[in-house]
């Protein structure tokens, strides 16, 4: 069967998934938006993921970057947009207001003003970093991220949109804490505190949120002692009393140290909004559809019910983290950095939830016109006998793809020898678009067509992407503009 007759019927397939998830699309709250991150190796074309979003009755985004591609999918749309600068950026935009005016006009300007016949697209936010107070960088990006952030809003401000679109940074709540773990002693951290207070006076004087990101899944990862059950929302949990206040649940005591840390500060009703907050489904113990299917069903009837916390009672604005798994992120934290995803890779959502938090999870509506390539795999030979060469081989293919669900308390963690070395050799081979090629592994691995997944673990079949290609077209549109400058000036 062929790639385009394959994909076809896997979107036959999906039906139940699109005729369940389009009820309660109207229904979702204002106020709730997800992150729509970039770092995979086969990206879904934006305009199948802005239709995913339509579909699921999502009206905000938060991006990591400003891509013209991604953007520009949101043209004519109601879809609020966030856009935003990387940290390897923010030493540029701190030291030049010219290349900060050139990037308003190249990456806002255009796009809020629309250049083709869909209208514009409506950015209304852009984060200046992302969590560029991170303790992990040791202070990397502490004397750039406020001058970059001055310089980002002058821009806008000369280009007659410092109204419309606010400017703010995306913090790591690392950078406020509690001695006592009490809400009511939170505090700014020292080290930063400087760079805090000219923020809080900038976002304070422009009328922009504190954008906070919060992962109680985070808090049972880094602490083995932590109660489970404050992970999550349904009251199981131990309670934590502070001053009049009573705590259930990790965020809402999370979040109200931040309240007490503006407090503190002076600032005491500063908008907060969480710019991150959601469940991985893999690459961890405690990373599975349950728990996250748990936590967000807890997370969004909070949300609907306009309850807030102790602190902030009312409506609250939060992304979801994430709208898909990113084979590409950085696994320093941990594997379970490439499992944030609600829908999978190829935009299947993984587990029922109810967006609008009335409680009726069912299927989302999955992303339509995906097309996956052959259906074939890339496994272990059967008729190898000798395993001693296995574990190099295995370990090569782990280095050039994705094998986080192979570690304990993974999806994949029951396979034996040959069954990891399978799973890497197919993770492997469909990174690279199925290349003859890349099932070889020494004469190791065969080339199957017969499902070879296993319980819960999941052996893949990619998709087609242009992701790579338009990049590669627009890299080349751009050299091709200037070797045409170059030949008119000194030709």
């Amino acid at each position: 069967m062929g790639r385009a007759m394959w994909g076809l019927c896997l979107i036959f397939a999906l039906a139940h998934y699109q005729f369940q998830g389009a009820h309660g699309a109207d229904s979702v709250p204002a106020g709730l938006g997800i992150n729509w991150g970039a770092l995979a190796s086969h990206p879904l074309s934006p305009d199948i993921v802005v239709n995913l979003l339509k579909d699921n009755g999502i009206k905000k985004v938060k991006l990591f970057d400003a891509d013209s591609w991604v953007v520009s999918a949101f043209s004519g749309t109601d879809i609020e947009v966030m856009v935003g600068i990387p940290n390897d950026q923010l030493s540029k935009f701190a030291a030049s207001s010219r290349d900060a005016e050139h990037w308003v006009k190249e990456n806002v300007t255009i796009h809020i003003h629309g250049h083709d016949h869909r209208g514009g697209v409506n950015i209304r936010y852009i984060s200046v970093g992302n969590e560029p107070f991170m303790e992990d960088y040791n202070g990397m990006y502490v004397k750039t991220t406020f001058p970059a952030m001055q310089n980002i809003q002058n821009a806008l401000d000369k280009a007659g949109l410092g109204d419309k679109v606010k400017v703010t940074t995306a913090l790591n709540a690392d950078v406020y804490s509690s001695p006592s773990d009490k809400p009511s002693d939170g505090e700014f951290r020292s080290d930063i505190r400087d760079a805090i207070n000219q923020i809080l006076s900038f976002l304070h004087q422009r009328d922009s949120p504190f954008l906070v990101n919060i992962y109680p899944f985070l808090s049972l990862f880094q602490n083995d002692n932590f109660p489970k059950e404050l992970a999550f929302f349904d009251g199981q949990g131990q309670t934590i009393h502070d001053k009049n206040a009573q705590y259930t649940n990790v965020f809402d005591a999370n979040f109200d140290t931040l309240v007490w840390s503006l407090k503190k500060a002076g600032y005491p009703d500063m908008r907060v909004v969480v710019g991150e907050i959601g469940w991985p489904t893999d690459g961890n113990k405690n990373a599975n559809t349950y728990n996250a299917k748990r936590f967000y069903h807890g997370l969004l009837k909070k949300m609907a019910s306009k309850k807030g916390t102790p602190l902030r009672p009312g409506a609250m604005d939060m992304y979801l983290f994430s709208l898909f798994d990113e084979d590409l992120k950085s696994i320093a934290p941990g594997n379970f950095e490439r499992h944030w995803g609600i829908f999978g890779y190829d935009g299947r959502p993984k587990f029922p939830i109810d967006f609008s938090g009335q409680g009726q999870d069912q299927w989302p509506v999955a992303a339509k016109g995906v097309v996956y390539q052959d259906r074939k795999w890339c496994v272990l030979n059967s008729d190898v006998k000798n395993l001693s060469k296995v574990p190099s081989a295995l370990d090569y293919a782990c280095g050039g793809a994705d094998c986080t669900s192979l570690g304990f308390g993974c999806s994949c963690e029951n396979l034996d020898l040959a069954g990891k070395a399978s799973f890497a050799f197919n993770q492997y081979f469909q990174t690279r678009d199925q290349s003859v090629e890349a099932c070889n592994f020494d004469g190791l691995a065969t080339i199957v067509t017969q499902d070879p997944s296993r319980g819960s673990c999941v052996f893949p079949v990619e998709i087609e992407s242009n992701g790579n290609m338009v990049r590669a077209m627009r890299t080349l549109g751009s050299l091709l503009i200037g070797f045409s400058l170059f030949f008119i000036t000194y030709a």
